[in-house]
């Protein structure tokens, strides 16, 4: 799909500042993107990548139509002119395969697919692997060699999955994140995703697991990884090598985790995280800030007013030395 931003100002009521005949192929990071995309930043805290960026036009407000050197198009909202764009190019677009040519359609060799599976174009299945009876696998996914699909499992368009795996029923791998902007009617609309699941060797995914595609970037799950049963990953998250992750944890978006990770059972973990490399979980911890330092870790409190809750967590981080300085003021009583 091409659209000119003359095209995408009136979709999403944007005032240009730049060349209207200027044609656009999809939608990209700032980072990622080049002259065929178009990108966007909602705050100044991008000013830096904005100012770097290679996209050939930009979705921003007010605050930031100096910081640019590209096309753009002067929005009130930027979030939801973007939730709306990307609609436009949902089916047209994969990040991946912008400019590439056609692919091998169903590239099948010893291939066991069982009965009342849905298999779309372009797919391709690895050599000795099996597909289980009811399993969709939607066009453009590929899945390597020696691995295991099994029943009801959903694997949606353009995931990748690599060899020696196994997903057990009723996974679904792909599933649109969870991605909404709001109006100024305080109304929501949902945010198409136009990433994809990249999955690499030897991973092991739980029955009923979820995985997200990306908003944008993918989201990544690394070689070795073990994923248990309802288990959530949300959109844009990434997991190191040999990372194991027990039943219904759920992962916010734009986490990192690391390698020879442990995380418990019904752990909850905040977006926007970074977890470093061999970090244990306990389970049924709340983890609600980055994790620097290798270690066990375990994080719960009782449920209260966040304003309540931000006084109790500060207190909670000086008990320690509280109670070094009251044995020392005991000592010295004594």
């Amino acid at each position: 799909m091409k659209l000119t931003l003359k095209k995408i100002a009136i979709l999403i009521d944007a005032t240009i500042l730049g060349d209207s005949s200027k044609e656009i192929l999809g939608v990209n990071t700032l980072t990622d993107a080049n002259s065929d995309h178009i990108s966007y930043a909602v705050s100044k805290k991008y000013k830096e990548l904005l100012i770097n960026s290679n996209a050939g036009a930009v979705i921003i407000d007010e605050s930031l139509k100096d910081q640019c050197s590209t096309n753009v198009l002067l929005v009130k909202n930027v979030y939801l002119a973007y939730s709306i764009l990307t609609h436009k190019f949902k089916y047209s677009q994969n990040i991946n395969d912008l400019n590439l040519g056609s692919k091998v359609i169903h590239s099948f060799t010893d291939v066991d697919i069982s009965p009342s599976c849905v298999i779309g174009k372009n797919v391709s299945i690895g050599r000795n692997s099996s597909v289980g009876a009811n399993c969709v696998i939607e066009d453009n996914v590929s899945i390597g060699k020696n691995s295991r699909i099994e029943s009801n499992v959903t694997i949606q368009n353009g995931s990748q999955i690599g060899k020696d795996c196994v997903i057990l029923p009723g996974a679904i791998i792909g599933s649109e994140g969870f991605g909404n902007a709001k109006d100024a009617n305080n109304k929501w609309h949902a945010i198409a995703h136009l990433g994809n699941v990249i999955i690499g060797d030897n991973v092991s995914i739980g029955a009923n697991t979820t995985i997200d595609r990306g908003s944008i970037d993918n989201t990544e799950i690394h070689n070795g990884v073990k994923i248990d049963n309802l288990v959530h990953i949300a959109h844009n998250v990434i997991i190191g090598e040999d990372t194991a992750i027990a039943a219904t944890t759920g992962i916010a978006g734009t986490t990192i985790i690391g390698k020879r990770c442990m995380i418990g059972g019904m752990v909850g973990i905040v977006g926007h995280l970074t977890i470093t490399d061999d970090v244990i979980v306990n389970a049924t911890s709340t983890v609600n800030r980055s994790i620097r330092k290798p270690g066990v870790y375990t994080g719960f409190v009782p449920l209260m007013l966040h304003a309540e809750w931000k006084k109790v967590g500060i207190w909670l981080t000086k008990l320690d030395k509280i109670a070094k300085l009251l044995k020392i003021k005991l000592k010295n009583i004594k």
